[in-house]
Parts: structure tokens; C-alpha cells; sequence
């Protein structure tokens, strides 16, 4: 049997830019996609805190050290820059690879620098 387990997720970053006429997909700075092990291209779901949408994009590389956080094409229009958003991708994983499976928590400041890392969400930041 396989699970669908969340492989890593940013939380709480800001959007920085919203490009309604850009292609599609989310730019994201390069130090995010890194300690998320997000790759470009890589399938993303987006949590808007702010609205409640939710939807599924791609990731691309933003600048890196940029903070970058810039949702574009049609999903722009479920962002405004200063949105908080959640993003978070997933991975199938055989029963075997859950019993060590721990998910990439990054946790970011209003600037979205990373501010630490971790494997479990501490009651007091819910």
C-alpha cells in the first residue's frame, strides 16, 4: 500500500508579487525551494490564510536571498501581495518508508527568511 504524506511545506510566507499576465505558476526565492526540497516545476498546493482559497500550481526559481514569493498567471487572482500562504507538496511513500518519514517544516518571518526548521508545528504557532 502507498500513503500520500505531506513531503514539506513553507509556512505562513508572504506573497510579494501577483503577475495576473505571467504564464502561470509560483515563483518562489531559491533558499525556500532548497530548504523545502522543492524542485522547479514540482507540483505545489497553496493555502491562502487570508481568503481560504486553496489551489495547485507549479514552482519556479525566484532570486535567491529575494524573498520572493510571487503567484502568477490565473491563481493570482486568488492572491493580493501581502497574503499569508501556506504551501506544501506531497509524495507517495511505500508502508515501510512512512515508519521513518518526517516531512520538511520551513518556517519563515515577515520578510520570508527561513527562522528555523523542524518536524513538528509547536501548539503556540497554530
Amino acid at each position: 500500500m502507498q500513503r500520500t504524506m505531506m513531503k514539506a511545506k513553507l509556512h505562513r510566507v508572504t506573497v510579494t508579487q501577483s503577475e495576473l499576465g505571467y504564464e502561470g505558476s509560483c515563483a518562489i526565492d531559491e533558499d525556500l525551494l532548497d530548504a523545502a526540497d522543492i524542485r522547479e516545476y514540482q507540483q505545489i498546493d497553496i493555502y491562502n490564510v487570508d481568503n481560504g482559497e486553496r489551489f495547485t500550481t507549479y514552482a519556479i526559481r525566484g532570486q535567491r536571498g529575494s524573498g520572493m514569493i510571487s503567484v502568477n498567471g490565473a491563481a493570482a487572482r486568488k492572491c493580493q501581495v501581502g497574503d499569508i500562504l501556506i504551501i506544501a507538496t506531497y509524495a507517495n511513500y511505500s508502508e515501510e518508508e512512512v515508519e521513518c518519514f518526517e516531512p520538511r517544516l520551513v518556517y519563515v518571518d515577515g520578510q520570508n527568511r527561513i527562522q528555523r526548521r523542524g518536524f513538528k508545528i509547536p501548539l503556540q504557532s497554530v
